[in-house]
């Protein structure tokens, strides 16, 4: 099973990214990418791992290589990454010195300072969660990806985040 899937997941790089090529935003191709690893069974190898971060854009960093080659949105609201980016620190999934100031600039567009309450916002709310929630309105729950996968995920979406700013 392990070997299908890293086939199948280099097939669909080799071939151009046929996979994500028709996502509408970064949520829609973490969610295609989670469920071509089965939803984020524990059986994921480190070749499935290394798999899928080049279909995210990853060479061994965080980049939006893939999603800015498709013209892929960044995120669907300033006020979801803030919240999933909230989500990834409190999680040890990101670095807190890396990700705080693209945090507090994202708060800032919904009008919130460091000093103030958590913010109200639903697509914020939803983020603290783990939801990813794109432009198009579906979601993509962290919760069924490897926490492996799980960083990669938050390094992508604080990436991709920086275009929001």
């Amino acid at each position: 099973m392990t070997r299908w899937i890293a086939s199948t997941l280099f097939c669909a790089a080799a071939s151009g990214l046929s996979l994500g090529a028709h996502a509408a935003n970064w949520g829609d191709t973490l969610r295609q990418q989670a469920s071509s690893l089965g939803g984020g069974s524990t059986a994921a190898s480190d070749n499935n791992t290394s798999a899928l971060g080049g279909l995210l854009g990853h060479s061994g960093a965080a980049s939006s290589g893939m999603l800015s080659s498709l013209g892929v949105p960044a995120s669907g609201t300033a006020g979801n990454a803030a919240g999933v980016i909230t989500y990834c620190m409190k999680n040890n999934y990101l670095n807190p010195n890396k990700a705080e100031q693209v945090k507090t600039q994202l708060l800032g567009k919904l009008g919130v300072t460091p000093q103030q309450p958590a913010p109200k916002d639903p697509g914020y709310l939803q983020g603290l969660g783990g939801m990813i929630t794109g432009s198009n309105g579906q979601s993509f729950s962290m919760d069924k990806l490897q926490d492996d996968l799980k960083e990669k995920a938050c390094d992508l979406v604080l990436d991709n985040a920086k275009s929001l700013l």
